[in-house]
């Protein structure tokens, strides 16, 4: 008793078993994400597969990471999307319904499908979880764990109700080994697999696998149910020996002929440098056979390819081949990441050489005085000026020197600038120039896609240099000759500039904000040479005046008044209309204009003299006189390209809000306003404000009748708008500042001289990455323009549809003045991937042309059926072996055999021939070796790369007086691999 009352009797240790594993909360954990899913319960519909379902059929997926202990996993559920109407299906479950997947199971409408999970076409199932390794965890190799995971998803199955199948990947993941299970009520399905690298001898052929099949299921029944077998034999053509090359070879005739730069410049070579098409994979299917309607054992089979009900066909793609047009475009955008300057990449030697020659002023003035104009203009070809123009810059460089070879570059240049090689006078080429463009925007419809890429017109200088460039950097030297052909370029610009020639193949006008950046400098030198031109157009017009004038009075000076009256009829003969900056007397640099009235003076002498008059305005007359109110000739607004602009928006913007910033903002942005108010004052003397604001801007004088009382009449009366009354009005203070000047004697708006030389200096400090930069998007215009041509040819619909995307979305990477290059970088890889599948079309119809020997219909369903190749994974072949299209195939693979076998006896025969020369005595060798062609005949088909063999039935398991259900074994044989895929079903209602 005593020891019973001891109070260190009554300590005991407690177990709490109600503390989760770590393998429970794994169970728990699997079980949570079921239901997250919303997998609980029977399954989702009862739809049954439609016919390639699991092909045309889009598939959904939703992943978790969960863990088992410190181990991850990675829980995914795989379902194939479908629009049938779930609520109606669950209805009409019956409560001891199979799961789906078990009706899945004996399903033969999606037998092989091409592209779908491995267990999609293992098991043909719609929906199942799959549970495998985290990326940097372990494979599940020891048999313990793999039960364990099975023991894990078996009893959250049954927790759950889940009826789908969910699998555990096992053993190393390229082995693509997996087991699982699937419960329903009453019934379960077992998912095993077994995977080798050899195929057994016994189970090479359909007989050894129906062993195995038959002994798996064991059914006692007697006779055994029939077992359905579907077959699919997969033979691979490797071998194009035997057929055309489809990429057309270059014109030797054309390069070696001296017609390189008007031929092979203006064009982007396009095409394969390698076989497209690496495999073409033909499948053989039997359908749906019995067991006794077949015989395929290790002495016989019936298997023949030819024979087979279903052909099915696809194509593999080589791995990233070369092709011309991406491999350009990748090698000359890599342009854009060089630091290097032209003088460093083509040395200091010639700059420094030419430095110490220019040296000598007196060489210097000697040239800025030697007349330019000896020789008359319509005496003079362009060609002999660009010559002249290049000669004394390339008369001291040795040809080694070069990168560009002297040929190649003229060739260049005279692609470039075609007028050089015309007989023809530069106010000719001017207006063939001018009109180049819209011939073009007429006749190609693509020609505004340049304002979608800000590029510039396929017609233009700019477009052409960039193929240029492109093609020099690919061909002709890299990043050397690149700087070289910039330097000659730069070097032709100058020289048109000084010698006052425009520019061939840029338009007229200003510079189009909508193109890059480059092209708008180069216009910009167009309109400094037409302003240049025109001066010293009408500076002579005015010396030959002025001529005809002395002599007529017999070499006496005219008066002014007669001077200026000739200058104005010498300049309407010039051209109408037009104006330009014109020499003056004085130091300071005018702007001298010429109209259809000119200068002139009234004949009676009594009234002031007006200047600058060009015709009357609308039958209109000053308000302060009746003197018709006259159009004045006016100075043109200066053009500007986008840097400018922009360089000007910064220069306002900094002026700030301040009333003094405003106002010396306002005085800036009126220097156009004040030039045309000083030319109305000169056109129209005695004129008002509000006259200037009738002609300028009408809306800002408001013009009303009244009614005078006395007479009745109606007098119409107007005055200036209200903004024009605001004080101190931009307008007032500008008209009162405003000189009665003509714009002949105004200061430029636009100092041509001085913008050419900002251009070509612009230009001459370009970096050929910079030049890169400014062309890459006519070169990116060029690689679209020439897809959209290659595809024309084959007219692939994916293709079509993948350049229309691409051209909107260069649109979006090329517009902003800093592109990403790293979009841009897979944006060319994109083109890049559309060459390759035009030149894929290309070899495939080169391919099947070439055996082409239907006609009519026949050929109209190979063309269906090669289009179809490339647009779907996998194509039935109709008629099958019998059709157009297997005919052709079967040819294909015959050629191959034979040319296989051909090769290999030759190769034998060659080699026994070299023993014999090595070994005399032994006569018997060549003698005994079998000719090519001899009584062997050589099988129109390869032995099959791949068999899959599909085993399907329904017997009651695991005793005779079970439930019926579903079985199936899934066999794939190989060289190097051999896989049985089962699904065995089991009633569970009394086990």
């Amino acid at each position: 008793m005593a020891a019973d009352s001891d109070p260190e009797s009554e300590v005991f240790e407690i177990t709490d078993f109600t503390t989760a594993s770590e393998w429970e909360r794994f169970v728990s954990k699997v079980e949570e994400v079921l239901n997250d899913w919303k997998l609980i319960g029977s399954g989702a519909g009862s739809s049954a597969l439609q016919r390639g379902e699991f092909t045309s059929g889009s598939w959904g997926e939703k992943a978790q990471e969960i863990q088992f202990a410190d181990f991850k996993f990675h829980i995914t559920h795989h379902f194939l999307k479908q629009e049938c109407e779930q609520d109606s299906g669950k209805d009409q479950l019956e409560e001891d319904a199979f799961p789906l997947a078990m009706q899945d199971l004996l399903c033969m409408n999606n037998d092989f499908p091409p592209r779908a999970h491995c267990l999609v076409r293992w098991y043909g199932i719609r929906e199942f979880v799959v549970i495998s390794p985290g990326a940097n965890c372990e494979a599940i190799i020891s048999e313990s764990k793999c039960n364990l995971l099975l023991s894990s998803i078996s009893i959250s199955l049954a927790n759950s109700g889940s009826q789908v199948p969910m699998f555990v990947q096992i053993q190393q993941k390229w082995r693509r080994v997996y087991a699982g299970e699937c419960q329903g009520p009453g019934v379960r399905t077992d998912f095993e697999m077994v995977h080798l690298r050899k195929v057994p001898s016994q189970y090479n052929h359909l007989s050894g696998l129906l062993d195995i099949f038959k002994s798996k299921i064991g059914c006692t029944l007697s006779p055994l149910p029939p077992i359905n077998i579907a077959i699919r034999f997969t033979y691979i053509l490797q071998d194009w020996q035997q057929h055309a090359w489809p990429q057309q070879p270059p014109d030797f005739d054309t390069l070696l002929g001296g017609e390189v730069g008007g031929v092979e410049f203006g064009k982007l070579p396009f095409g394969a440098c390698e076989e497209p098409i690496s495999e073409l994979h033909l499948a053989t299917t039997w359908p749906h056979m019995t067991e006794g309607i077949v015989v395929d054992n290790d002495v016989y089979s019936d298997l023949d390819p030819l024979q087979a009900p279903h052909w099915s066909v696809r194509v593999r793609s080589a791995e990233n081949p070369q092709c011309l047009l991406g491999d350009l475009l990748t090698e000359f955008f890599k342009l854009c990441c060089r630091k290097e300057s032209t003088e460093e990449i083509l040395g200091r030697g010639l700059a420094d050489e030419e430095g110490k020659e220019n040296s000598d002023i007196s060489s210097a003035l000697s040239k800025l005085t030697e007349p330019t104009a000896t020789v008359p203009m319509s005496k003079l070809s362009v060609s002999n000026m660009v010559h002249s123009a290049r000669k004394h810059i390339r008369r001291r460089r040795r040809l080694d020197e070069s990168p560009l070879n002297a040929d190649i570059l003229n060739s260049i240049l005279l692609y470039l600038f075609p007028d050089a090689a015309v007989e023809k006078s530069s106010e000719n080429s001017k207006n063939r120039m001018f009109s180049c463009g819209k011939e073009e925007q007429n006749k190609n419809s693509d020609y505004n896609l340049f304002l979608q890429l800000k590029s510039a017109p396929s017609d233009s200088l700019t477009y052409r240099l960039a193929l240029c460039a492109c093609l020099v950097n690919y061909n002709h030297g890299g990043l050397r000759a690149v700087a070289h052909l910039w330097q000659e370029f730069v070097l032709e610009l100058r020289y048109r500039w000084e010698n006052n020639y425009f520019i061939y193949g840029l338009a007229a006008g200003s510079p189009d904000l909508r193109c890059c950046l480059l092209h708008q400098k180069l216009q910009m030198l167009n309109c400094c040479i037409e302003r240049k031109r025109a001066r010293d157009e009408a500076r002579k017009a005015l010396e030959g005046s002025r001529e005809r004038e002395r002599r007529v009075s017999g070499g006496r000076p005219a008066p002014e008044s007669s001077a200026a009256t000739a200058s104005g009829s010498a300049a309407r003969e010039v051209s109408p209309g037009k104006s330009w900056d014109s020499w003056s007397d004085s130091e300071e640099e005018f702007f001298e204009c010429l109209s259809d009235q000119g200068e002139s003076e009234e004949k009676d002498g009594s009234k002031s003299k007006a200047e600058g008059r060009l015709h009357p305005h609308n039958n209109m007359t000053l308000l302060n006189s009746t003197e018709p109110l006259y159009v004045p000739v006016t100075q043109e607004p200066a053009p500007m390209t986008e840097d400018l602009l922009e360089e000007q928006s910064e220069v306002l913007a900094k002026l700030g809000t301040s009333a003094e910033g405003s106002h010396l903002r306002a005085r800036m942005q009126s220097a156009c306003l004040l030039s045309d108010m000083e030319s109305f004052k000169s056109a129209n003397p005695g004129c008002a404000l509000e006259d200037f604001v009738r002609w300028y801007s009408p809306r800002d004088y408001v013009e009303e009748e009244e009614v005078v009382e006395e007479t009745g009449s109606r007098v119409v009366k107007g005055e200036l708008s209200a903004r024009m009354k605001i004080p101190g009005n931009m307008w007032v203070e500008a008209w009162e500042t405003a000189r009665v000047t003509p714009a002949r004697r105004q200061r430029r708006l636009f100092d041509d001289t001085k913008e050419a030389e900002k251009v070509l200096h612009y230009l001459a400090v370009q970096k050929p990455a910079d030049l890169t930069r400014h062309l890459l998007p006519c070169i990116l215009h060029a690689a679209i323009l020439k897809l959209k041509e290659e595809e024309s040819a084959e007219d692939i619909p994916s293709v079509k549809r993948s350049i229309q995307h691409a051209a909107g979305q260069a649109s979006k990477l090329l517009h902003p003045l800093n592109p990403d290059y790293k979009k841009i970088e897979d944006f060319i890889s994109q083109l890049m991937a559309m060459e390759t599948a035009i030149t894929r079309a290309r070899s495939l119809k080169a391919k099947f042309a070439s055996c082409e020997g239907g006609k009519g219909d026949d050929a109209e369903e190979l063309e269906r059926f090669v289009s179809s190749l490339l647009e779907e994974p996998e194509v039935v072949v109709m008629g099958a072996g019998q059709g157009p299209a297997g005919s052709i195939i079967h040819r294909l693979f015959v050629n191959a055999q034979r040319l296989a076998d051909f090769t290999s006896d030759e190769q034998g025969l060659f080699g026994d021939m070299e023993a014999a020369l090595l070994a005399p005595l032994d006569e018997d060798l060549v003698r005994d070796r079998k000719p090519a062609g001899g009584s062997s005949k050589v099988p129109d088909f390869p032995p099959p790369a791949g068999r899959e063999i599909l085993l399907r039935t329904c017997v009651p398991r695991p005793a005779p007086y079970s439930k019926a259900l579903p079985q199936r074994l899934f066999c794939v044989l190989m060289r190097e691999e051999f896989r049985l895929a089962a699904a065995f079903s089991s009633d569970t209602s009394f086990f």
